[in-house]
């Protein structure tokens, strides 16, 4: 199988960076669930903060590389007008909105992917800048590991209806 440099960046942006955010975050919603003084000993709640930070980074970087690869390399192919007369299949964002019974999809589908989906990087980043600040403090405080674990979920359905939206626009239009 080869992919062009198209379908590379695109698998590149929703295969490998998205896909990892979203399958690593039951992992980090667990991780903070669990991060409980009276589950954990002392050294166990060492080595649980240790890995929560490095595992949290991980996913804000992948949050990270999913939006800057898909605002500044996929999204401009999406993007490209279409010279006068060319076959429309070949420049996604045209072949939408020149079918009404698909131009919600750039409508809805795309402006959610361009602007929306920026919250889940930020999100994502602060959850971990959060534990990463807080460590031992979050397996005491019930407040603050509600408060992350509700950014996370956030972050998470942002990420996965913009997931969603990009499979179904992809689909529909695809970037060849």
């Amino acid at each position: 199988m080869e992919l062009s440099n198209r379908e590379f960046w695109t698998a590149v942006h929703g295969m490998i960076f998205g896909a990892l955010f979203l399958l690593a975050f039951s992992g980090g919603l667990a991780g903070i669930y669990s991060l409980r003084s009276q589950w954990v000993s002392k050294d166990g709640l060492k080595e649980r903060i240790t890995r929560l930070k490095w595992e949290f980074w991980l996913m804000a970087t992948a949050a990270i590389g999913t939006v800057f690869t898909g605002t500044y390399i996929v999204y401009p192919w999406y993007r490209a007008p279409a010279p006068e007369g060319a076959d429309l299949s070949q420049f996604p964002r045209n072949f939408l909105l020149s079918e009404p019974s698909l131009a919600d999809w750039h409508r809805f589908g795309m402006e959610w992917k361009e602007h929306v989906a920026w919250i889940a990087p930020i999100l994502a980043v602060a959850v971990a800048f959060i534990v990463h600040k807080y460590g031992p403090v979050l397996a005491d405080d019930p407040k603050l590991r509600r408060m992350i674990s509700t950014l996370f979920i956030l972050a998470f359905a942002t990420a996965a209806i913009a997931g969603l939206l990009g499979a179904l626009i992809t689909k529909a239009a695809p970037i060849l």
